[in-house]
C-alpha cells in the first residue's frame, strides 16, 4: 500500500480545477508580486480569524521577523522561547541581534508550559537580559495555553507573540489562532494544514502600528512609494501565484480541518492506551499539523522507525535536537533548572502520518506497523 507521510497530491486532485483556473488568472494580469489575488487573501484570513490586519509575507520564517520587527524588538533584548521547537521560533530573534531566552514545554501537549516561565525569566534576569516578550509556538497544530502564559506577560509588562505556524486553524477557548498574542505569525509551507505550493507566511494582529511596521519592512521599509525608505526592511512579498493556490485551498480548509480531526480521533481509537498519544488541552482545538506520539522509555526509535518503513509505513522525528543544544545557540540563555522535559521528549517523540486524506484501513495499517515495531 503506497501510503504518504503527507498527501498533497490527493489534496491537489481534489482542487486542480480551479488551482489552474486561478494561476491562468494571475498569467493574464501578469501582476506577479502582490498581485489582487494577494489581498484577496488577506481579506479573506482576516475575516475567518476576526484580525484587524493581515501582512501576507514570503516565509513563516519572515512573518516572525517581521513581527518582531513591528514590536520593536531591539539587539541586545530577550524573548522567552521554548527549545522544543524548529530553528525558525529561535533563529528570528537571533538574525535581529536579540536574545532567545530558552524555555521549559508542557509534556503532554509540547507547548510552552507557563509553569516554567519564572525560571526562564530568572535565568535571563541573572545574565542582566532585558526580557520584553514571550513567544508562544503553537506545535503540532494545537495552540499553547494563552490564558496563563498572557498573564504572566501581563504581570512582567511582557508582549506575546504566537508563533502559529503549525496551529493555525486551531482555537483556544473558541478563539482563532490568529487572534491569540498581541501579533502572530503562520506560515504557508506547502506541508502545513494551509499551504502553498512554495514558501509564504503571515502576519496577523489588530495593532495598527506593528501592521504598518511589518507593510513597510515586507518591501525595504518603504514608505509612500518604494523610493522613499521610512526604515532598513526586507524582501518579503508574497508571490501572487502563491496567494491564488492559498485562496482555492482556503476553500476547503474547514472541511479539511474536520477531515483532520476525525484521522485523530481514530488514532486515539487504535493507539490510545498502548502507547502515549497526544491530548488535547480541554478549552482547545487543533490544526493537527503533526500526529505525534511517544514512544516507551528506553525504545531505539531509530529501529522502530527501520522496521515500520520495512513495512511501508513512512515516519518522521519533529524534533530530535533540542534548540538549545544546537552549536549556533549554545550561549543564549536557558531556563533555570534545565529542560528536563524538553531533552526526554526529543528523543522519544515520532510523527506517524497525518493529513486529512488518510483512510481508515491506512491507519490500521500504521497502528497494526507500530504496536509490531516496538
Amino acid at each position: 500500500m503506497d501510503l504518504p507521510f503527507i498527501d498533497l497530491a490527493a489534496q491537489q486532485a481534489r482542487i486542480r480545477g480551479d488551482v489552474d483556473k486561478r494561476i491562468a488568472a494571475v498569467l493574464n494580469h501578469g501582476t506577479y508580486i502582490l498581485g489582487p489575488e494577494v489581498k484577496e487573501l488577506e481579506a479573506a484570513l482576516a475575516e475567518r480569524c476576526g484580525a484587524t490586519h493581515v501582512i501576507s509575507c514570503s516565509s513563516g520564517t519572515d512573518a516572525l521577523i517581521l513581527a518582531l520587527l513591528g514590536l520593536g524588538l531591539r539587539p541586545g533584548q530577550g524573548v522567552i522561547v521554548p527549545s522544543f521547537t524548529f530553528a525558525a521560533s529561535a533563529e528570528a530573534m537571533a538574525v535581529l541581534g536579540s536574545l532567545p531566552v530558552f524555555a521549559e514545554v508542557d509534556a503532554a501537549t509540547y507547548n510552552l508550559d507557563a509553569d516554567g516561565l519564572p525560571a526562564a525569566l530568572a535565568a535571563a534576569n541573572a545574565q542582566n537580559i532585558e526580557v520584553v516578550g514571550i513567544m508562544c509556538v503553537g506545535l503540532f497544530g494545537q495552540p499553547a495555553d494563552i490564558t496563563r502564559i498572557s498573564a504572566f506577560a501581563d504581570t512582567h509588562g511582557l508582549w506575546v507573540l504566537d508563533d502559529a505556524a503549525q496551529s493555525f486553524g486551531g482555537t483556544w477557548k473558541g478563539q482563532q489562532a490568529g487572534t491569540l498574542g498581541r501579533v502572530t505569525a503562520t506560515s504557508f509551507f506547502p506541508a502545513k494544514p494551509l499551504g502553498c505550493y512554495g514558501d509564504g507566511g503571515a502576519v496577523l494582529t489588530d495593532d495598527d502600528n506593528i501592521a504598518e511596521i511589518a507593510i513597510s519592512c515586507r518591501v525595504h521599509g518603504q514608505g509612500r512609494d518604494k523610493y522613499e525608505n521610512e526604515r532598513i526592511g526586507m524582501t518579503a512579498r508574497l508571490d501572487t501565484i502563491q496567494a491564488a493556490i492559498l485562496l482555492s485551498k482556503l476553500s476547503i480548509f474547514d472541511d479539511e480541518l474536520a477531515a483532520r480531526q476525525q484521522v485523530a480521533d481514530r488514532y486515539q481509537s487504535l493507539l490510545g492506551g498502548k502507547i502515549t498519544t497526544p491530548p488535547l488541552a480541554q478549552d482547545a482545538t487543533s490544526s493537527w499539523a503533526q500526529y505525534v506520539i511517544q514512544l516507551p522509555d528506553g525504545t531505539d526509535r531509530q529501529a522502530v522507525q527501520s522496521r515500520m518503513g520495512a513495512k511501508d509505513i513512512p515516519t518522521a522525528v519533529y524534533y530530535p535536537r533540542p534548540m538549545h543544544t544546537q552549536p549556533p545557540y549554545l550561549r543564549y540563555p536557558v531556563a533555570e533548572g534545565g529542560l528536563s522535559v524538553t531533552e526526554r521528549l526529543a528523543g522519544s517523540v515520532l510523527a506517524l502520518p497525518m493529513h486529512p486524506y488518510l483512510t481508515p484501513e491506512q491507519q490500521e495499517q500504521v497502528a497494526d506497523a507500530l504496536m509490531s515495531s516496538l
